[in-house]
């Protein structure tokens, strides 16, 4: 059996039951930090079993570890340091080698930055597109987002703290001044959100380093979600 478990984005009430008893279970964690599983396992009293790194660059050659572990008959349990393993954290690649093997898999649901952000933002929420961390160089960047500007779709990406700046100027000139969402730390005790048109946000944190972990959300090319429409709706009230 093969556990696939979500662990807290940041308040450690946010673990299942489940996910508890899935991590007890286990006689092998593959996890992304083990240092930070640790702590995790601590706050639940669930004892240390065997741990292995499964970090992105070695993911194939700790893969074939856990695979053999796994046709053994052994109980695997696979975390990221938050949220769901795969998204945008190592997991694709083990999953993909359980169901090729015949492991049964079972995933435990749990917190989610993407589903978390995506619902504060008071964006849209019927149809939406993760895309990860957007690509560093500028004319990559802008290719990414201009690729989006037709799309009806709500957007979300994750972000360097180092990056919300250039990535929300770069949205700006592809995209217009759609609405946005900075959601920053979520379930943490410093969580906030910025809301607003994209304009403003790149400004607010043009010059600024956020402190924390930071999820973008931007509308879809919808004329309701732009400052215009905005500013049409006022001056007929």
């Amino acid at each position: 059996m093969l556990y696939v478990v979500a662990t807290p984005i940041g308040n450690l009430g946010d673990m299942s039951p489940r996910g508890v008893e899935a991590l007890r279970a286990a006689s092998l964690i593959a996890c992304e930090d083990t240092r930070r599983t640790r702590v995790l396992l601590a706050h639940f009293q669930i004892p240390v079993p065997r741990m292995l790194s499964y970090r992105e660059h070695r993911e194939m050659s700790s893969g074939n570890v856990i695979l053999e572990l796994l046709q053994q008959g052994h109980t695997v349990a696979l975390c990221s340091d938050g949220g769901f393993p795969g998204i945008s954290d190592p997991g694709y690649r083990l999953v993909r080698l359980a169901v090729e093997n015949g492991i049964k898999i079972e995933v435990i649901p749990g917190a989610s930055a993407v589903l978390t952000a995506l619902v504060l933002s008071g964006l849209p929420t019927s149809s939406f597109t993760f895309k990860g961390y957007p690509p560093r160089r500028p004319g990559v960047l802008n290719r990414f987002f201009e690729e989006e500007a037709g799309m009806a779709h709500t957007l979300v990406v994750y972000e360097s703290p180092f990056r919300v700046g250039a990535t929300l100027a770069a949205a700006f000139k592809a995209l217009g001044n759609r609405q946005a969402a900075v959601c920053i730390e979520l379930t943490k005790k410093f969580e906030r959100v910025h809301r607003g048109p994209l304009e403003q946000l790149a400004a607010e944190f043009r010059d600024g380093k956020v402190k924390g972990e930071v999820t973008i959300v931007i509308a879809g090319n919808n004329p309701k979600f732009t400052e215009e429409s905005e500013e049409r709706e006022g001056d007929i009230g």
